[in-house]
């Protein structure tokens, strides 16, 4: 990996942006069903084919997308692959509130060495590489993550303006917290990474694609991410590429000091 390859991918991912945004201002984006009721806009589609093409066309690295998955048994030996979704919170793209992103990462045997997240409304870029810290990229300036510090004790939650579950609530309660960000997308990563949370506990259905890019920005800006029924960092190309559920945690929360759910390993098959 080397600085050709990451700007390279943020090219990328601003272009594919650029595409979504076209379709950000269409009366009619056409939207369809999949099969698990997820929505699917012309925008996913067509900065999904962007981003495959030209990640295929400059890397001899295959591709996993969420409108393109990979069966198990073609993919179950890649040692390297990228991990793409091409229109991450394809519902706050729909309600127009602004909060969507482009995550591209690159996995090298089960975790994440390199990461982006896009924000096209908004022209905010995270991006990190493993060992070389997190960063934001704003108005032509260039911010180390994190940008702002939580102190020791505080907790504050970033969690969905979509949806939300009883187990979310639960573990609120037990851990006596008082404050939400609401976020979309994959930015609830960012969130935490930049310093405005402490906490993103995901007690719903996320797939890899989901979690990759986020992964490494967290954890490249300090903070940290586990998968609550393994007690390790999430891994990929699993059979199933179904996230258990996860907490992410600023840097200055020790991890073992959350209480959580009776029943938070009890993942579900609903994607949302």
């Amino acid at each position: 990996m080397n600085n050709h390859m990451l700007s390279t991918i943020t090219r990328i991912a601003k272009e594919a942006g650029r595409i979504i945004l076209d379709y950000y201002q269409s009366p009619d984006d056409g939207i369809e069903y999949k099969a698990d009721n997820s929505p699917l806009t012309l925008a996913d589609k067509g900065s999904d084919a962007y981003i495959r093409s030209e990640l295929e066309k400059q890397f001899p690295i295959p591709v996993i997308s969420e409108e393109k998955p990979i069966p198990y048994e073609e993919r179950k030996d890649w040692d390297a692959f990228f991990l793409v979704d091409p229109l991450d919170g394809t519902k706050d793209f729909i309600g127009k509130n602004g909060e969507f992103t482009v995550n591209i990462a690159l996995i090298r045997n089960k975790k994440p060495v390199l990461g982006v997240i896009y924000a096209p409304a908004t022209g905010e870029l995270y991006y990190a590489t493993k060992g070389n810290g997190a960063f934001l990229e704003k108005d032509d300036k260039i911010y180390r993550l994190p940008c702002s510090k939580q102190k020791p004790g505080e907790r504050t939650v970033t969690g969905s303006r979509k949806h939300s579950s009883k187990l979310d609530a639960e573990f609120q309660d037990l851990n006596d917290i008082k404050t939400i960000l609401l976020r979309g997308s994959s930015l609830k990563f960012c969130a935490v990474a930049a310093g405005a949370a402490t906490l993103y506990p995901r007690f719903q259905g996320s797939m890899e694609w989901d979690i990759a890019a986020g992964h490494i920005i967290a954890t490249e800006s300090g903070c940290g991410i586990i998968d609550v029924t393994t007690g390790k960092e999430p891994e990929y190309n699993k059979k199933s590429m179904l996230n258990n559920y996860f907490i992410v945690h600023a840097g200055c929360l020790d991890p073992s000091s959350l209480r959580y759910p009776e029943n938070k390993t009890t993942n579900s098959a609903e994607y949302l």
